[in-house]
């Protein structure tokens, strides 16, 4: 009787390359599902029959060249680059789980050397923030250091991880944080009215975010959108504090997809000379708001 033949050894390559290809689809999927640009949805399907035929490790790619040595393979441009590099550095495509709807916030803040769970809660909680671009700002401008907790060294170690953790990404540029290019205030104002006008007339595709959904009911609005070559998502806020505070219809997320990656926020001003006003969280200036009261 002959021996069983032994079990044939995975190949790490084509384990890791087959787990984008199927990321890839899925986001190609979900895309199409909401009304995104059809050139967007063919590019993530040609990008994954091209990444599962090849047989070295896109890691491997990634960690000897950079951002670099993936683009200049074919079908993968920048956005496809950040996508991979965000699945090696961090074992997740955080953008995916955007449009699947299963972001949490406090857990993402978490994965940020000197910030622990409940760390996270009160940065989340007390400071506003919702992004790893955010929690960089406040440790450049001051707002991280008047939490307790946060000295000056726990206040510096995160801005150094965050420092090093965008520039393995390739999610930051050569200049500081607060000189990127960043969208006007006007373009994104525009993306809000036009998510807000959207959603409240059901003109736009909705998905079921596993947070704060035990019925796993399709609720939540998603807009996908241009603005000249930037490609923008917007969601409403689905976060612990939007539900505390009741603003789940009002708090508008702003996502710049893709190489020019970054996050803002739209709210009704409840206060102040602005009341009434949607202003860009952060912007809130004269000239940083326009009418729009709360949605319905």
């Amino acid at each position: 009787m002959s021996s069983p033949s032994p079990r044939r050894a995975q190949n790490p390559a084509s384990t890791f390359n087959r787990e984008v290809a199927r990321q890839f689809r899925l986001a190609s999927d979900l895309l199409e599902t909401q009304a995104a640009d059809p050139f967007r949805v063919s590019a993530y399907r040609r990008a994954a029959a091209y990444v599962e035929s090849k047989g070295e490790s896109l890691a491997e790619v990634y960690r000897e060249g950079g951002m670099d040595g993936l683009i200049a393979m074919p079908t993968i441009g920048r956005a496809l680059a950040v996508a991979i590099a965000d699945m090696v550095e961090s074992g997740q495509w955080r953008w995916l789980e955007r449009l699947e709807g299963t972001t949490d916030v406090e857990t993402l803040l978490a994965t940020v050397a000197g910030i622990g769970p409940g760390l996270a809660a009160r940065i989340h909680h007390e400071l506003g923030i919702e992004s790893l671009e955010e929690l960089e700002l406040a440790a450049h401008d001051g707002r991280l250091a008047t939490l307790p907790g946060f000295g000056a060294k726990r206040v510096q170690s995160v801005a150094d991880s965050l420092a090093g953790r965008f520039q393995r990404g390739g999610r930051r540029r050569s200049t500081p944080f607060t000189q990127r290019h960043e969208p006007s205030t006007e373009e994104l104002l525009d993306i809000d009215a036009e998510y807000r006008h959207k959603a409240t007339t059901g003109a736009l595709p909705t998905i079921a975010p596993r947070r704060f959904n035990p019925e796993h009911e399709r609720w939540l609005p998603i807009l996908h959108t241009t603005r000249g070559d930037r490609h923008y998502t917007a969601v409403y806020s689905n976060t612990a504090r939007a539900h505390r505070l009741g603003r789940t219809t009002d708090w508008v997320v702003i996502y710049a997809d893709g190489p020019q990656q970054g996050q803002w926020t739209v709210v009704t001003e409840t206060g102040g000379p602005h009341a009434l006003t949607r202003v860009v969280r952060g912007r809130e200036s004269p000239s940083a708001s326009a009418p729009g009261g709360h949605s319905p």
